[in-house]
């Protein structure tokens, strides 16, 4: 009767409401975590015209090229690891990037260039939760921008990556670092917005088949983006079939990586830089 519901089934009846309440208090943001939503709105709308506009373009030249070089480091690796062997690596921040092989395992060594690119833009949206994993995330774009400079040409290119590591530079100075937050989480919309042509090759980071596909109908580039080789590979289908469906893995791939943010990065900004301070101070 009345004491059969006391005692331990009670507490295993009300457990389950206390996990549910504590697991949406946990994705409620707080602190500065609006300031960082915000900021990544405006990027995500912002990173349209920069990929598309003629002047703006050219200005994340540096930035497009270390999108680039990862997406088709990805493709290397997944065709040395497969039993292939890399012929020939194209990188250009206009026209794209192709990586030619012989052997290997073709599906697999498709499909690594958007896995790698998106993981990688999420691990950057990530890091943009917190200074330290913002500081961390800058040692590894400087490599990339500075990477691709070996086969650079143009003076422009070089002064525009010059221009890029300044400010990654610079921002190490700036109120405990913090800047580098938006730095990362800029490269990070990039690495997963990377939006696939059905022709062509090209892409930059957390959406980059969305970038591959639009910008091949829009600019017609050299190479053929990998939602087209997917079609290749299987003609019952179409590019842009393959281009929702990696669209739509890169978007669950970016609110996922939002959600750990969320749940995980929830001290004041004062903890913050106090943490940041003590880790590599400037």
């Amino acid at each position: 009767m009345a004491t059969a519901y006391d005692g331990p089934s009670a507490s295993r009846t009300i457990a389950p409401l206390e996990t549910q309440a504590s697991t949406v208090s946990s994705l409620k943001p707080v602190n500065d975590q609006f300031l960082t939503l915000y900021i990544m709105a405006v990027f995500l709308v912002l990173v349209v015209p920069f990929w598309f506009l003629p002047g703006a373009r050219t200005i994340i030249a540096p930035l497009k090229l270390y999108v680039i070089g990862w997406h088709e480091l990805c493709h290397m690796l997944a065709a040395i690891l497969s039993g292939g062997k890399v012929t020939s690596v194209t990188i250009d921040p206009m026209l794209g990037g192709c990586t030619r092989v012989d052997g290997g395992k073709p599906a697999l060594i498709l499909s690594s260039g958007y896995l790698g690119s998106t993981i990688v833009g999420g691990l950057y949206v990530l890091a943009a939760w917190h200074t330290i994993g913002a500081k961390i995330a800058s040692f590894f774009t400087a490599v990339g921008i500075l990477c691709p400079l070996y086969k650079v040409r143009d003076k422009l290119t070089f002064l525009l990556a010059a221009f890029w590591l300044a400010l990654l530079v610079g921002f190490w100075f700036i109120d405990h670092a913090s800047p580098l937050r938006w730095y990362a989480l800029f490269v990070g919309i990039m690495q997963i917005s990377q939006f696939s042509s059905p022709t062509r090759n090209f892409r930059i980071s957390v959406f980059f088949a969305l970038w591959d596909f639009t910008d091949d109908r829009l600019f017609k580039k050299t190479n053929d983006s990998d939602c087209t080789q997917y079609a290749l590979m299987f003609p019952k289908t179409q590019p842009h079939h393959w281009a929702v469906g990696w669209i739509l893995f890169e978007i669950s791939v970016f609110v996922a990586f939002t959600f750990i943010g969320l749940a995980v990065f929830k001290m004041p900004t004062s903890q913050m830089n106090l943490e940041a301070a003590a880790f590599l101070p400037t």
